[in-house]
């Protein structure tokens, strides 16, 4: 079955990949889920990401994939970096902000990723910048 939003398909499979306690996650490759994947790895979120192809496929017509590594905290029960995902802006209802009202996540400890013309970034990142854009969803 595919899926018309990627972004939200990509957030699910990290969400339902933590709750499981799986250390490796595949999410179709696109630039968006691409730069997403850089955003987590930089804010400590992810272990590490590379573009893999599913050679689990029996037809010759393999799809590229993101193979995302999860980061655990160490101790008695794994317990995930992420604590939370939240999708803001969906296809129905998209979530525009300008520079000066960029939300703090969580009181400064989670992040917003925002898509500006410049490209995506986080929230900190952004408000540096002054640039507003549109906030596709919060992570802690």
């Amino acid at each position: 079955m595919t899926s018309n939003d990627l972004i939200s398909d990509m957030l699910t499979r990290i969400r339902n990949a933590n709750l499981v306690s799986s250390e490796k996650v595949l999410v179709p490759y696109t630039k968006v889920n691409s730069e997403i994947a850089r955003i987590l790895k930089d804010e400590g979120f992810i272990e590490s990401f590379e573009q893999t192809f599913n050679t689990k496929s029996s037809n010759s017509n393999s799809f590229p994939f993101i193979c995302i590594v999860l980061k655990f905290k160490k101790g008695l029960r794994q317990k995930p970096y992420i604590s939370f995902i939240k999708r803001i802006s969906k296809p129905g209802l998209r979530s525009y902000v300008n520079a000066n009202n960029i939300p703090k996540v969580w009181g400064g400890i989670g992040v917003a990723v925002l898509s500006t013309s410049s490209g995506l970034m986080t929230n900190k990142e952004a408000k540096l910048r002054g640039l507003g854009g549109e906030v596709l969803f919060y992570i802690w």
